[in-house]
């Protein structure tokens, strides 16, 4: 086995058997196992460092809300035993030291080249490779392109209108300057209430003089209960970390959860208060496990909405601001759910106002700062975007994508993204796509469904190698029989109905296709749907010698 070209060789078509596309989570694992089974390969990553999305996402309070033992590889087991998490949900200092560690410790960066975005992928028919061109002027042939790009890597399109004419700092949290920002005494206004914002905009409120957050739609946000985890916890997993692995990948969620197996409505009305309250103060994504019917019947899901809009009557003392904070017109869960640290609490700061843009809305922004249709105007020293993501597609509609007869992927998913499996697209050949659209990826662990689909690329990789195939391509209609079983899945749950605004359909991009983008049958049954397809010959699948 060979390794690419130096680094700053670009002159030389790189000949590999791999190319990797990201090198956070997919991209290093992908690297790790394609080593460990004798392929060439090189990764591409526009970052200046591996990490992917928590390369870039470095804002004030950005932090994983799956547990830290679980948001972690599994593949190596000495890896789990040295690496010291500190918290129960990793910060994303923590996680991009974990994922520079990981690139140091088995040697991968001299396959990486860094600060090299792929412009172009095209499959050259004629050889039956992938002709991959970056932006640093390299070129790569390979006879697979993986496809570890991630779900949330690509920011969305601002859309607030005037914000051109601002003339003072804009920052988005989804590229966040390496140096950090000081807000201390600025009045700054933050637009964008989740995920990022729900993290972001406490920490910004302990600095800034004045902050306005501008609130579009009012999201479900949990309380983390982040803490630094006591040593004789860390031993007991790390005695035990083969049969957490295990039993991880054996739940839908791809983590242990609690999950509690009754029904909302099976219980008394006490019981389920008292349920509901110890999840609450336990905080993070077991809150989600409280009855297993949360996110199937509607009445169960009113029950904990209900009980959460209470929670924030509680906390938040101006009764107009509590108002505004509270979701209405969706289930909790349709939208992602959001895991903080005193989010409700920072709006009874002095120094925070919140603008309810349902409320009052938005006229422009101005060269100084904003101006609200009622006629009011703020002024603003910085901007903090927390606007979202083109969620799942943004990553490879940004590229130029061609594959048979020079289709290009965009045209392939013009009424939305299709593949078989979430694995591959009919009419691009040995394209593989890692826990993205169309598999549990963002309804899971990410870790664990990267991992599952890492050991599935790798292992039909091996069977073409072993028996002589050149090419495997999704058809048409099992692509299309699987994009009828995902929303078909989804319809069996309450997720479709926060379709309005919610990333999981694309309903937050103006003209996006609504097709409701990930697997809801979880890690077990979707593994178990993989191995039928394994098993009965790659069925839907071509494969080509």
């Amino acid at each position: 086995m060979t390794s690419a070209p130096a680094a700053t060789d670009h002159s030389t078509p790189i000949e590999v058997d791999a190319v990797v596309v990201g090198a956070g989570f997919s991209g290093l694992h992908l690297l790790w196992k394609l080593r460990k089974h004798g392929y060439t390969t090189i990764a591409f990553d526009k970052g200046k460092e591996v990490g992917g999305t928590w390369h870039w996402n470095r804002y004030p309070g950005a932090r994983c809300d799956v547990d830290s033992h679980d948001y972690s590889f599994g593949f190596d087991e000495e890896l789990e035993q040295d690496w010291e998490w500190t918290e129960r949900y990793p910060s994303q200092p923590e996680l991009q030291a974990y994922l520079s560690h990981v690139a140091d410790r088995f040697d991968l960066r001299r396959d990486i080249r860094l600060e090299t975005a792929v412009t172009e992928a095209h499959f050259d028919e004629n050889v039956q490779k992938w002709i991959v061109r970056t932006d640093s002027g390299d070129t790569c042939i390979a006879t697979f392109c993986l496809m570890a790009v991630g779900c949330l890597s690509v920011p969305k399109d601002v859309d607030v209108p005037g914000l051109e004419d601002y003339t003072g700092p804009i920052h988005r949290t989804s590229s966040w300057p390496e140096d950090g920002v000081d807000f201390s005494g600025l009045k700054v206004a933050a637009v964008g209430t989740g995920s990022s914002g729900v993290q972001a905009i406490p920490e910004i409120a302990k600095q800034a003089g004045r902050l306005t957050v501008l609130q579009r739609t009012a999201n479900f946000v949990i309380p983390a209960r982040n803490h630094e985890l006591d040593p004789a916890y860390v031993a007991d997993i790390k005695a035990n970390y083969r049969e957490r692995r295990r039993l991880s990948r054996s739940l839908p969620a791809g983590c242990i959860r609690d999950d509690n197996p009754k029904t909302a409505f099976e219980v008394s009305d006490e019981e389920r208060r008292a349920e509901f309250e110890k999840r609450w103060e336990g905080g993070g994504i077991a809150f989600l496990g409280a009855y297993s019917d949360l996110m199937v019947d509607q009445k169960a899901n009113d029950a904990v909405s209900d009980f959460i809009r209470a929670k924030i009557d509680e906390i938040v003392t101006d009764p107009d601001t509590a108002d505004s904070l509270k979701p209405y017109g969706y289930p909790m869960g349709a939208k992602r759910p959001v895991v903080g640290t005193d989010w409700y609490e920072t709006f009874n700061r002095d120094n925070v106002e919140l603008v309810d843009l349902r409320k009052r809305p938005l006229d422009r922004f101005t060269d100084k700062g904003m101006r609200l249709a009622d006629g009011t105007e703020y002024e603003f020293d910085a901007v903090v975007l927390a606007t979202g993501f083109d969620a799942f597609t943004g990553a490879f509609t940004s590229m130029d994508i061609r594959g048979r007869g020079g289709r290009t992927l965009t045209e392939a998913w013009s009424e939305g993204p299709k593949t078989h499996l979430g694995l591959g697209t009919a009419g691009f050949p040995n394209m593989f796509i890692i826990a993205n659209v169309g598999s549990p990826s963002v309804l899971a662990n990410m870790v664990t469904a990267i991992e599952q689909h890492v050991e599935w690329t790798i292992e039909t990789m091996d069977h073409m190698r072993d028996n002589g195939f050149t090419t495997i391509e999704a058809t048409e209609d099992a692509q299309e029989a699987w994009v009828h079983t995902v929303e078909e899945i989804a319809d069996t749950t309450l997720w479709p109905q926060g379709q309005s605004g919610s990333w999981y359909r694309g309903a937050n991009i103006d003209g996006k296709p609504q097709i409701f983008m990930p697997y809801a049958g979880g890690i077990v049954l979707y593994e178990e749907t993989w191995n039928e397809v394994r098993d009965a010959g790659y069925k839907g699948f071509v494969l080509r010698p």
